[in-house]
């Protein structure tokens, strides 16, 4: 074959790839195009239709009867609804699942949420309130108030017309992180655990120092502060609680006795 007619056939070839590629490439735009074009009609359609909408309640105080939340019992329900206000009458689309889930934990009692959006037009709510467990003395200047304390530390105030029957928890400041409380809770958790019955008659538990745990109980009708150190609570306690009676009649003004050594009762303070 000719030199000229090889340079030409393989002309021809390339025009031929570079047009099938040049189709392709049409093609693939065309279908981007139509692909974009037809998602944002969609979206466009989720936001507008009003089968998607959240709806806004029937009167004033009422609640959106298609926004349903589970959990609460302690928690301000009116505080939690105020943070779906600007959702009402908006499609369930443009709902921000994520940053709704982050505003709830800022409510007092909340621990956790999970939030679902259920199509057509519905948002379900589950709440998991924090658990308290036990009662803590707070001052504040000179002035001193109740509250409640969870596991994890966190402060609680007591809600209204509710019952806990809880130990009393002394030397928790307010000042100290979460995380600081926590770690005095989860130790009085230990103290009362490892005492087991014997933690019935306490009143109180101090845990001011980690390393040297107090507990205050009644005894013949006064309360006795008992200083039971960081370990072999519940030996100690049964040691000093069967010799009480003889200890009381020999020096019956002392109400602090030092338990942290296993072999020794020591009366070391006497009642104000």
């Amino acid at each position: 074959m000719a030199p000229q007619s090889k340079d030409k056939n393989r002309r021809t070839l390339a025009v031929r790839v570079i047009f099938r590629y040049g189709l392709i490439v049409i093609g693939a735009s065309l279908l981007l195009t139509t692909c974009i074009y037809a998602t944002e009609r969609f979206e466009q359609f989720l936001i507008r239709d009003p089968r998607f909408l959240l709806p806004s309640p029937s009167d004033y105080g009422l609640e959106s009867p298609n926004l349903q939340i589970q959990g609460v019992k302690y928690a301000s329900r009116a505080q939690i609804l105020r943070i779906f206000q600007p959702d009402l009458g908006r499609s369930v689309f443009l709902f921000p699942l994520a940053a709704r889930s982050q505003e709830l934990l800022n409510v007092h009692w909340v621990h956790d949420a999970s939030i679902v959006r259920i199509w057509p037009n519905r948002i379900q709510v589950s709440i998991s309130e924090r658990r308290p467990v036990a009662f803590v003395k707070l001052r504040a200047e000179s002035m001193q108030r109740w509250a409640l304390i969870d596991e994890a530390g966190v402060i609680l105030d007591p809600p209204l017309k509710a019952a806990f029957h809880l130990p009393i928890l002394a030397g928790v400041p307010e000042d100290e992180t979460a995380d600081q409380r926590g770690i005095r809770v989860r130790r009085a958790e230990y103290l009362m655990r490892e005492l087991g019955s014997l933690a019935d008659q306490i009143s109180e538990a101090d845990v001011s120092d980690l390393d040297d745990l107090k507990v205050t109980e009644k005894l013949d009708g006064r309360a006795v502060t008992l200083m039971l150190g960081e370990h072999n609570f519940r030996s100690r306690l049964e040691n000093f609680r069967d010799h009480y009676p003889g200890i009381h009649h020999r020096i019956p003004q002392v109400t602090t006795f030092d338990l942290r050594l296993d072999d020794r009762i020591t009366g070391v303070g006497t009642a104000n």
